[in-house]
């Protein structure tokens, strides 16, 4: 029977590889915040409301997903998520400061959510500026701890074209969001 997963799996295209760990990461997040009683939310710019369908692809999500919010433009961002227009015109909008405020911002915008995460970056062809190439995505992470908010943000390169680096993201972000709420996760 092994043998047979074991081809199954070498069957399978990089991107449907891809979907299924997405998937996988999606419906562990999923068990996690059940178990704790907790609601998700999302802020999303380059992945566009991807990773957000990504959890709801799980069966019963509405018991722990509360909402996503895809704030593509600047001004979306300042007015959906209280992101402050002096830190996008400092840093710009692809930024860790960015990512921070919008997670943040799903947590002061939706009281009852205790888990966020925000991607903000550039999924190319385009776009790309110096110090900020095609494929650069920064990740917000924030949780609810007592009275405040805990929170970090994390910055990495995908290579690949426009869906890739996207997808990529996704799957970066589940994974990193385990993390951050404390669950040991396997690498590839």
């Amino acid at each position: 029977m092994n043998d047979q997963l074991e081809g199954a799996r070498t069957n399978l295209s990089a991107a449907q590889l891809s979907e299924a760990t997405i998937l996988g990461l999606s419906e562990r997040l999923g068990d996690v915040l059940r178990q704790q009683g907790w609601m998700l939310g999302t802020a999303e710019s380059c992945t566009g409301g991807l990773l957000a369908g990504a959890v709801t692809a799980v069966a019963g999500s509405s018991e722990w997903f509360e909402r996503g919010f895809v704030t593509y433009s600047n001004d979306a961002k300042v007015t959906e998520l209280e992101v402050s227009p002096e830190t996008l015109h400092h840093f710009g909008a692809v930024s860790e400061p960015i990512a921070l405020e919008m997670a943040n911002g799903v947590l002061l915008a939706v009281p009852n959510a205790h888990v966020a995460m925000s991607t903000t970056g550039i999924a190319g062809p385009g776009g790309a500026t110096p110090g900020k190439p095609v494929g650069m995505v920064c990740f917000g992470f924030a949780m609810r701890v007592g009275d405040g908010i805990s929170s970090r943000a994390v910055t990495h390169v995908f290579p690949g074209d426009r869906g890739q680096v996207r997808q990529a993201a996704v799957e970066f972000a589940l994974r990193a969001v385990l993390e951050f709420a404390g669950v040991p996760i396997n690498r590839r």
